[in-house]
C-alpha cells in the first residue's frame, strides 16, 4: 500500500501561548498555533504576506515536518519527547532581532548560539527513528530549490537540507518578499515586535506541531518543559558545587 503523506508531524519550539511574545505572533499572523480549529479560509482581514508562517503557526524549526514510521505510534513518539525533555537542560537563545533570510523576514538570535546549533542537531537524530523515509514525490518536490550539495545530501539523511552545520535558528514572520516590500513590511514587524526582543530567551520547550490533512494547518499537539539547567553554587572557599 502507497505511504499516506498525512498526517505529518514536527518538533519545533515556540514560546508560551501566554508569552508576550506569542500574543505579538498572533497579532501579526492572524491565528494562534495552540488553537486546532483555526481555518485557513476565515483569516482575518489584517493582510500581511504571511502565508507561510500562518500555515506552519509561529516557531522555530527544530526537526521538520514529517510523516510517522509504519513501526512507530505517536504514542511512543510522545514518550521519547517526554523522556528527552526530563534529561535534557533547556538552551540559551538570548535577545532576538528581526532578521532577512533569503527574502523572508524572521526573528533571530542577535548574537552567536552554537549552544543551539547542538542541540538541534540532537533533535534531529535522536526522534530520526520516528520518521517515515520520504516518497518519491516529497523527494522531488524538495530537489526543485536550489540546493548545494552538503544540503542534498540532508535531505537525504535526514528529510530536512537546513540541519546539522546548515542549520539557523529562526521564527519565520513572513513569505519571501520582493526588494520592494522589505522596508515597509519591517517597520511594520519592528512596531510590533520591538518590545519584546531584548528578553534572555530559552529554548526550553519542545513542541510537538500535527497536520492533519493537506489543506489543514500546523497546531500544536503536545508541549514538553526541558529540564531546567542546574546552577553552581559557589562555595565560601570559592570552589564551585
Amino acid at each position: 500500500m502507497p505511504d499516506t503523506p498525512f498526517p505529518r508531524y514536527a518538533i519545533y519550539y515556540t514560546p508560551a501561548r501566554d508569552h508576550p511574545l506569542t500574543k505579538a505572533a498572533f497579532e501579526w499572523l492572524g491565528r494562534d498555533a495552540f488553537d486546532k480549529s483555526t481555518n485557513p479560509s476565515t483569516r482575518n482581514a489584517y493582510t500581511e504576506p504571511v502565508s507561510e508562517p500562518y500555515r506552519y503557526g509561529f516557531h522555530a524549526t527544530l526537526k521538520a515536518p514529517f510523516r510517522l514510521a509504519s513501526d512507530c505510534s505517536l504514542e511512543e513518539l510522545e514518550d521519547a519527547l517526554r523522556t528527552f525533555a526530563d534529561v535534557c537542560p533547556s538552551c540559551p537563545i538570548g535577545p532576538l532581532r528581526i532578521g532577512l533570510i533569503d527574502g523572508f523576514f524572521a526573528l533571530v538570535p542577535a548574537y552567536p548560539t552554537p549552544a543551539v546549533r547542538g542541540f538541534a542537531s540532537r533533535v534531529v537524530q535522536e526522534f530520526d527513528r520516528f520518521r517515515a523515509p520520504m516518497n518519491e514525490a516529497e523527494l522531488q518536490r524538495r530537489m526543485d530549490r536550489s540546493l548545494e550539495e552538503t544540503e542534498i545530501n540532508n535531505l537525504v539523511c535526514w528529510g530536512y537540507p537546513y540541519v546539522l552545520d546548515r542549520f539557523r535558528f529562526h521564527l519565520t514572520l513572513s513569505d519571501r518578499l520582493p526588494a520592494a516590500l522589505q522596508p515597509k513590511t519591517r517597520e511594520r514587524l519592528t512596531a510590533i515586535f520591538e518590545t519584546h526582543l531584548d528578553e534572555d530567551y530559552r529554548l526550553n520547550t519542545l513542541s510537538l506541531f500535527v497536520q492533519d490533512n493537506p489543506t489543514s494547518v500546523f497546531y500544536v499537539r503536545s508541549t514538553f518543559p526541558l529540564r531546567a539547567p542546574q546552577l553552581s553554587v559557589q562555595r565560601v572557599d570559592g570552589k564551585a558545587s
